[in-house]
């Protein structure tokens, strides 16, 4: 079979695809024909083993999985002989942040994992395009106590997250303020902001509107500089750890007494978020933001190059087979 294989870290000149051996299901673990993947986020800070806490979880100097992926739809090749979920032919996505071998014809994976079947009213399409960005945009959404009527900055609003947490702010009757590149007015709106900010013109934390919450989905603002826009009893979360891993010791300090926290969006249950993802989905309440730009597996090392620039909108496609 065909798969993305890379031996050290390093940018996308390490990827290379090559012929592999096709992995053969364990007792309790599913084989998954892969249609389509994602290049995203993670995967990158997996490839580029940056920051370098990264090297620290996936192994050191060099990688311990050679295959990267982290985001998956497709169909059960065949199944473990313990397995009692999931039957061949099934459809179905999943996630595992830490790298699961998925930009790959084919892979394995446990059963009782982060993997669900997928409604037919579904495409694996969207299903590939709706996981990660929206996981660690639900664990914004979930660090805070979100009301009607709050008002929610959302810098990077046209990524992954940004796009995933602007709608699941709409769905709690939030109102957004969208920051992004003018040019993308049309698609942030699309989607629900109410009001737009034009990074390329206007700098947002020089404002003076005050806001119940400041999502920065793409790590490139501060507390420091953001905290005169928060009002009191507010909260600022960041999808980065921050100079130094600010971000992580202000959760600890601005927790006691301030009133102006920073929230550190751990996230966690996986599942929850999916099965969360796809009960807005099945109800058209979620439409992950899909880029234009698609790839195949031969050239998924351009894919990496494309979202390493920080200029892609919402989720980049990989398809690796046809379903």
């Amino acid at each position: 079979m065909k798969a993305a294989v890379r031996y050290q870290y390093g940018s996308a000149e390490v990827i290379n695809i090559e012929e592999v051996e096709k992995p053969e299901p364990g007792n309790k673990e599913v084989l998954i024909r892969v249609i389509y993947t994602t290049v995203n986020r993670t995967d990158c800070a997996i490839l580029t083993g940056k920051p370098f806490i990264m090297k620290l979880m996936l192994g050191f100097p060099k990688p311990k999985k050679k295959i990267p992926g982290t985001v998956f739809s497709g169909i059960v090749e065949e199944t473990g002989s313990n397995v009692n979920l999931f039957k061949a032919g099934d459809r179905v996505w999943g996630f595992g942040d830490n790298g699961i071998s998925s930009q790959a014809e084919f892979f394995t994976y446990p059963e009782k994992k982060n993997i669900l079947k997928l409604p037919t009213d579904i495409s694996l399409e969207q299903a590939a395009a709706a996981i990660e960005g929206a996981h660690y945009a639900l664990n914004f959404i979930n660090k805070v106590n979100l009301k009607q009527g709050d008002k929610v900055l959302i810098n990077g609003a046209t990524g992954a997250i940004g796009s995933a947490a602007l709608q699941f702010v709409k769905y709690y009757g939030g109102y957004v303020t969208a920051v992004c590149k003018g040019r993308d007015n049309h698609v942030v709106k699309s989607i629900g902001a109410d009001e737009v900010i034009d990074y390329t013109k206007d700098d947002f934390t020089q404002k003076r509107a005050k806001y119940d919450f400041i999502f920065d989905t793409v790590g490139k603002s501060r507390f420091s500089k953001c905290k005169h826009l928060i009002k009191r009893g507010g909260a600022y979360i960041s999808s980065e750890l921050g100079p130094n891993m600010e971000n992580l010791f202000l959760s600890v300090t601005t927790g006691f007494g301030s009133n102006k926290k920073v929230k550190f969006p751990v996230p966690l249950h996986h599942k929850k978020s999916m099965e969360f993802t796809m009960d807005l989905m099945k109800t058209g309440k979620f439409n992950p933001l899909i880029d234009k730009n698609r790839y195949s597996l031969n050239e998924i090392g351009d894919a990496y190059k494309y979202v390493l620039t920080g200029e892609k909108t919402g989720n980049v496609l990989v398809s690796i087979q046809k379903e």
